[in-house]
């Protein structure tokens, strides 16, 4: 039986393991993400890829034969980060103890050691197994080398490496001399990309041949080949990985040996990794193979986070008995053993993306873990097997569905309550969704089904792009196979019904979690599906003139800009830009991109503008050009056909405050500091016979600060209905709320709002464009007249600190991965989130909670207005004009009655013929 060798590319993954977990700590703030990650990688590989010798390789401290060839090789990598630095002596301590040899060899990189084992493997009939994530290894793959990539699960033999990249792997060294190596700094033929290499190796064969040939290329880029002659045989020396290296050790010697338990207990105490620490315990033997695990359990990293939540027990693990349903009689047992059953998990299969307009293509179910079905019922490739038909099925299932007591459970259900809608359908029963429950227990991770099944089953679902392809090549999901489509579809009903298991215990053994869950986000997921498909009414004529005469104003500013520059540029090229501020114009640059170019983005042309001319026309420019292509280009051009409406799509599960996202299009962004950005409001309009009506909570993050830190202050000037603006500049310059101007009274409402997102006194004098002295005496002004503000600042801080979380009003737990980043740029942004992220969740769970109140008051009443939107901290209805006395008396009632606040909740509400003359 032939021999296997298992080699792991350390050194790829240490920095990839590193960057793909966000700041992940022990109690005692050390660092923990980049040791996790690739224990974690070494525990999966012995079980996936059992083997009879391995070997984890790192590079080498210090230079490499390469650096003496090419001085300038590597030069632009950056530093290795402290957190990182700090975390390999130990990772390769707890590597030796799980029983993995380990291989370091000084002059040469990790990719050389590799190379040579290979090659001694295969004179030694031994087949190796080569786990990376580094391109460069695809010229070690022969019939003896395969390589396994775990970040992406992607396994590369010849034919592998050909498809992948163009060209077979002998010729890859070739292809990378010529494409250039960015990261490792070695240049290639400038302007020469993957297609026109692979081309070149395709005509010619190899990189010395096309050298030969030279002469035969036309345009730049022959020029371009030619300049570099002398240079590419040095490249690909470069690139060539060395296989003749003089190793300490044999493939022999690389049997994989019996993990040290004592320290491993030692080491995973010390990283706090309980799961692991608890398997060590249960295990019974300090010979273990630590990649085999009982019933496929895996560590979570949440478990292991300071600033995460608690751990989450391994669920067990089940088969996969999946069933198409295509015959009557399944369909019938199915629906029987569905309304029998006490919760249904329900996923569609759509022909889109966009709810508002897919149609289904199949439906699945599941309502025990491994056991799903799927029911097909509009594939219709070439070949297709009969299905049951559409209409049949739905009148069939029409009762279940709309039961209100048969409960349900999905994945962003939402979507399929649209899907269904689209078919004359009204889900009923919408009891979970695992979407949300993720976001509830864990906001700052992500809640797609394929990381959460990763995340807390285990288990590696098929990814979409698997099934239906990417890019141009993509074909519609009724394109699919039905066989195929079954893996897929049943996967999904019955992996969502898995996690439901996993997460909804920890929802509900939490009374604020499960408050936010029950109370908040189950009850605004119907309600934000009736605003979407209300959708809003747009004048599209008006925005069409808005187009014109945005583009006008462009070439104005265009225009000017030149003139400014002296010379016409090209205003959306930083490249250019750069040229005319720094170059010609000599202005000193703020800041510098990670590139090391000067940056010439929003932030730097801000406050560049204050002192030049051409950074505030280009700031001007740039608006212009945004409003028209996002807003006036755009919004008549998504206008749906059938409803003759614009339908966005909330975003519930996105912002880790609660705030929700507005996306395809976005209707939260549409500026209203500017006349242009006010304009565009006045587009969206009511119908003939009805009103837009806007109610507007007002200031309620200052006063949610007013309540969270009992400022008595604060409380005193919101409880007498004074203008707190006004109150806050009389209390910095020591006046008498009349004797304030209007100057003062911007200054004190730019400290208002500033310190509530924790600005600094530095962010403050950029603001105010005045001293940073004066602008610290103003801070200290502040907090000597409101020390109930500064007690709260300094209070949440330690909390932070110490939970790695700070909560909302209604218990939202809004996480903060840097909160104990030993980088003190990213620690202090994190205290900064920790003041403003109270403020903005429990803003958000009031919106919410008003978007629940006045639909129900709606649907009880059997009114005709209907919500259209939701912006910040506003809410918009169309409102017949019958209604519009009740609904403006009404909707302050209603809002300012969802919480009882330590201040009054105020709600500014008008109406107009447009969203615009609404305000």
């Amino acid at each position: 039986m032939t021999k296997t060798l298992l080699l792991v590319d350390g050194s790829s993954y240490l920095y990839r393991a590193f960057h793909a977990i966000t700041d992940l700590r022990n109690s005692k703030g050390e660092p923990t993400n980049a040791i996790y990650g690739v224990l974690n990688m070494l525990r999966k590989l012995h079980k996936d890829f059992p083997a009879d010798y391995s070997a984890c390789i790192f590079d080498a401290k210090g230079k490499t034969f390469r650096d003496e060839i090419y001085p300038e090789y590597k030069a632009t990598r950056a530093a290795m980060p402290d957190d990182l630095a700090v975390q390999i002596e130990p990772l390769l301590e707890a590597i030796r103890a799980m029983g993995w040899p380990l291989l370091i060899v000084d002059g040469v990189e990790a990719d050389d050691v590799i190379g040579t084992l290979a090659c001694q493997a295969a004179l030694q009939g031994v087949r190796t197994i080569v786990s990376t994530g580094d391109k460069d290894m695809t010229q070690l793959v022969n019939p003896h080398v395969t390589l396994v990539n775990t970040m992406s699960n992607e396994m590369l033999d010849e034919a592998g490496v050909e498809k992948k990249f163009g060209v077979r792997p002998e010729r890859i060294v070739d292809y990378l001399a010529l494409v250039g190596d960015a990261i490792d700094n070695i240049p290639g033929v400038d302007k020469v990309g993957p297609k026109t290499a692979v081309k070149w190796l395709t005509q010619y064969g190899t990189l010395d041949n096309i050298m030969e040939r030279a002469a035969e290329v036309g345009g730049a880029v022959g020029d371009n080949l030619r300049k570099v002659l002398t240079w590419l045989p040095q490249a690909r020396g470069l690139l060539t990985i060395k296989c003749d290296v003089e190793l300490p050790v044999k493939i022999e010697d690389l049997a994989h040996t019996a993990q040290d338990k004592a320290k491993l207990t030692a080491l995973f105490d010390r990283f706090e990794f309980r799961t692991w620490r608890k398997e060590l315990q249960d295990s019974g033997s300090a010979t273990q193979d630590p990649g085999l695990r009982s019933e496929e359990r895996r560590e979570t990293p949440p478990g292991e986070r300071v600033n995460s939540p608690p751990a989450i027990p391994q669920p067990p693990s089940y088969g996969r008995n999946y069933e198409t349903i295509v015959t009557e009689a399944q369909l019938d047992a199915w629906l029987a053993r569905i309304s029998a059953a006490e919760l249904t998990c329900l996923d569609t299969e759509t022909t889109s993306l966009d709810p508002m307009q897919a149609r289904l293509v199949g439906i699945s179910f599941s309502v025990e873990p491994g056991y799903a079905a799927y029911l097909p019922l509009a594939h219709i490739y070439p070949g297709a097997p009969p299905q049951l038909a559409l209409d049949a099925v739905l009148t069939k299932l029409k009762p279940w569905l709309e039961d209100e007591s048969a409960r349900k459970v999905g994945q962003n259900l939402k979507y399929d309550m649209h899907i269904l809608a689209n078919h004359g359908i009204r889900l009923g029963g919408v009891a979970h969704d695992t979407l949300l429950q993720s976001y509830v227990v864990e906001s700052h991770k992500p809640h797609d089904m394929d990381n959460m099944a990763g995340r807390h089953l285990g288990v590696k679902t098929i990814a979409f792009v698997e099934v239906c392809g990417k890019g141009a090549g993509q074909i519609c999901f009724d394109q699919v196979s039905i066989e195929r489509a079954t893996e897929y579809a049943a996967e999904d009903a019955d992996i969502t019904l898995q996690l439901h298991r996993v997460l909804y215990p920890q929802v509900e053994n939490d009374a604020k979690l499960t408050r936010i869950y029950r109370e908040i986000e189950m009850p605004v997921l119907t309600v934000l599906q009736k605003v979407e498909r209300n959708g809003v009414l747009i004048d599209g004529a008006l925005l069409d003139a808005q187009s014109r005469e945005l583009g006008i104003k462009m070439m104005e500013l265009e225009a000017a800009a030149h003139a400014q520059a002296g010379q016409p540029f090209n205003l959306n090229s930083p490249k250019q830009i750069q040229e005319i501020l720094f170059g010609k114009l000599g202005i000193k640059p703020v800041r510098k991109t990670p590139s090391g170019a000067p940056s010439t983005d929003e932030d730097a042309l801000e406050q560049l503008a204050l002192d030049h001319p051409l950074p505030k026309l280009l700031l001007e420019y740039r608006g212009v050009a945004k409003l028209k292509s996002t807003y006036t280009d755009k919004l008549p051009r998504v206008v749906n056909p059938s409803t003759g409406r614009v339908h966005t799509n909330y975003g519930q599960a996105v912002a880790i405050t609660g705030r929700l996202s507005s996306n395809e299009p976005n209707l939260q962004n549409i500026p209203v500091r500017n006349a242009e950005g006010r304009r565009i409001r006045e587009a969206f309009i009511a119908p003939p016979g009805s009103h837009i009506v806007s109610a507007d909570y007002s200031q309620i993050e200052l006063r949610i600060m007013a309540h969270i830190s009992q400022d008595s202050s604060l409380l005193k000037a919101f409880a007498a209905g004074e203008d707190v603006h006004r109150a806050t500049a009389a209390e910095i310059f020591g006046l008498e709320p009349s004797g304030v101007d209007a100057e003062q009274r911007r200054y004190a409402k730019v400290i208002n709002f500033g310190l509530i997102y924790g600005m600094s006194a530095f962010g403050l004098a950029s603001q105010l464009s005045i001293e940073r002295a004066a602008a610290q005496q103003y801070m200290d002004r502040y907090f000597a007249r409101y020390p109930g503000v500064a007690e709260y600042m300094r209070v949440t801080r330690e909390k932070a600190r110490e939970q790695g979380y700070v909560e909302t009003v209604f218990g939202r737990r809004l996480w903060l991965a840097e909160i104990r980043s030993s980088n003190g740029a990213r620690r202090q942004g994190a205290e900064r989130a920790a003041i403003n992220a109270p403020m903005q969740g429990t803003a958000a769970d009031l919106v919410k909670l008003a978007m629940i109140s006045v639909q129900r008051w709606l649907e009880t009443d059997r009114l005709k207005s209907m919500l259209i939107m939701q912006v910040h901290d506003e809410l918009v209805l169309e409102v017949p004009d019958d209604e519009i006395d009740l609904v403006k008396r009404r909707l302050p009632e209603l809002m300012g009655a969802v919480a009882e606040l330590a201040v009054p909740l105020v709600v500014d509400v008008g109406a107009g013929p447009n969203w615009e003359k609404a305000h």
